[in-house]
């Protein structure tokens, strides 16, 4: 490997390794009182078994649990529908990988094309957000006001567990 490509290399690698050392060292908390275990901004498995145990000690009727149980199905049915597509990159999401990596080692920074970039792929991540919350409030909606209220009580009793 010739010179100038180590020193790409190190110019690149070496910010990278500081930011994964700190973020280790704090935890990988990215606010300070963070869960338990580092398990970072997607949440941590604690949150997700509070979510879902919090569901469980509700007293749902049969006919709320045949929704949940169609809403179920139908995810599965969507997700075996895409089972030979599962988290390979889209053509889409490789040309803005390619596109990164050019604008991170071009002779001149390119602001504008960074926020660019950057803006679009905010929107794909928005989009997938968007729809996430969509599922999670059709399930909600499910529920009783009565049990909202208790399903939000357990949830706040089951994250409390999760800071200790």
């Amino acid at each position: 490997m010739n010179m100038m490509k180590k020193m790409i290399l190190g110019a690149v690698v070496l910010p990278l390794s500081f930011a994964s050392a700190s973020a280790f060292a704090a935890g990988g908390s990215h606010h300070e009182g963070g869960m338990k275990g580092g398990e970072g901004m997607h949440g941590s498995k604690c949150m997700m078994k509070a979510n879902k145990k919090a569901f469980k000690d509700l007293d749902l009727t049969d006919a709320q649990e045949d929704q949940f149980d169609a809403m179920r199905d139908a995810r599965k049915a969507e997700h075996k529908a895409k089972k030979g597509h599962k988290r390979q990159p889209t053509a889409e999401m490789k040309a803005d990988h390619q596109a990164m990596q050019d604008l991170m080692l071009a002779d001149n920074f390119d602001e504008q094309a960074v926020r660019s970039l950057a803006e679009k792929m905010s929107e794909r991540q928005i989009d997938r957000r968007v729809e996430m919350m969509k599922k999670r409030h059709e399930m909600m909606n499910i529920l009783t006001p009565e049990q909202k209220t208790e399903f939000k009580a357990n949830q706040d009793k089951y994250i409390a567990d999760c800071a200790k």
